[in-house]
């Protein structure tokens, strides 16, 4: 395979994993607004809520790694400094307005905001703007050293006085009262760390091809074997309460909020061993997703208040209201138990946001690489 070649089936695979992940990623914000909870006991409903789990560290560490292979094509890493915190802070300003209102659908900032993913990702940018300055590697294992150390930034905010402990829930949860005037979800620690890994994983996609593969098989299937017997022996050796869950739930429902170690080896590793085969995807299907993959903060955009609208049309149509009530601090939607939708429902309503998306996408994606702007790299 020629440079050129090997280049384009890199940044191919990136885009088709990305657009994956995208694509995952809207199952679970119609499950929002559907009411169904996020797992449960029945396979249907725990399961259309864990393939979401690869959703958000997938994005965060490949995110790092398009600022690798970004970098690579600038040369000039105070170049690359400045667009990481460019378009880090842009992206917290989007979470705090356009996107909180696509979330709810309303104005009243003061009662409720929210720290999102996106918020996350812009201030793990933010971060990575400054680690950039040193090497790959060195900014991999700070990366990797912050996954695997998390607890200690919580023993750090809990030794903080009251006040300061209250601000660190930004970076961990601690002890300290949480925050009154914002709701977090996605805290910048350990999330940071999967974006310096991502980045020093970066330069590994740089090797010759058969020991690029070699490497990502290793990797990904390492951190998979490890999940699977870590979490398989903690399963073991922990009591099981009556009415516990199936032993295969209590395996795979590991912590996300934050992402815990095994959470982070659940999903990444098999991620990471999958960019081979990615590699090799051809077809439409492969061409779908590639083309959600190279605009993902459009598709991201879009999606919310198109599935927002496609809820209150939704229930419109099956309760003769549309109950924009329940969606006042989306996403922690209130929907009463039997106004809830059917998985069947969930998954027509998912099947057709996605269809709706794609023209668009596909536009964005055809102006950016034809008719470039200089915001187009933002967006």
């Amino acid at each position: 395979m020629t440079t050129d070649s090997a280049k384009t089936a890199r940044f191919h695979s990136i885009d088709i994993l990305r657009g994956a992940v995208m694509v995952l990623m809207a199952i679970d914000h119609v499950r929002v607004y559907s009411g169904l909870p996020a797992g449960g006991a029945t396979p249907g409903i725990f399961f259309t809520r864990w393939v979401t789990h690869f959703c958000a560290p997938v994005f965060v560490f490949l995110a790092g790694t398009s600022a690798f292979l970004y970098g690579s094509r600038l040369a000039d890493p105070r170049a690359l400094s400045r667009f990481l915190l460019t378009r880090g802070l842009l992206l917290v300003v989007l979470e705090l307005t356009l996107i909180r209102f696509s979330w709810t659908f309303n104005v009243d900032y003061a009662s409720f905001t929210l720290a999102g993913v996106i918020w996350m990702l812009g201030w793990s940018m933010v971060l990575l703007a400054a680690l950039v300055h040193f090497s790959p590697k060195t900014v991999g294992i700070v990366g990797i050293a912050v996954m695997a150390f998390q607890q200690l930034f919580q023993l750090l905010g809990s030794a903080l006085p009251p006040s300061l402990g209250t601000a660190w829930h930004f970076l961990y949860p601690n002890s300290a009262p949480q925050p009154e005037s914002i709701a977090i979800l996605y805290v910048i620690v350990p999330w940071v760390g999967v974006m310096a890994a991502g980045y020093g994983f970066g330069a590994l996609l740089q090797r010759e091809d058969a020991e690029r593969r070699r490497l990502c098989l290793r990797i990904g299937l390492g951190a998979t074997a490890a999940f699977l017997a870590a979490g398989t022996a903690m399963v073991l050796t922990h009591d099981v309460e009556p009415g516990a869950p199936p032993a295969l739930f209590r395996l795979l429902n590991q912590g996300k909020y934050p992402p815990t170690q095994l959470f982070l080896l659940m999903t990444l590793g098999p991620a990471i061993a999958l960019l081979p085969l990615a590699e090799r995807a051809r077809g439409w299907f492969a061409d779908v997703l590639a083309t959600f993959g190279r605009v993902p903060l459009f598709y991201y955009l879009l999606h919310l208040p198109l599935i927002h609208a496609a809820a209150l049309v939704v229930n419109r149509l099956r309760e003769g209201s549309a109950h924009q009530e329940w969606y006042a601090s989306a996403p922690f939607a209130r929907v009463p138990p039997e106004h809830q939708w059917s998985l069947m429902l969930l998954y027509l309503v998912f099947a057709a946001c996605v269809a709706v998306l794609y023209p668009a996408c596909r536009w964005y994606a055809n102006e950016k690489a034809t008719r470039p702007r200089g915001w187009m790299r933002f967006i």
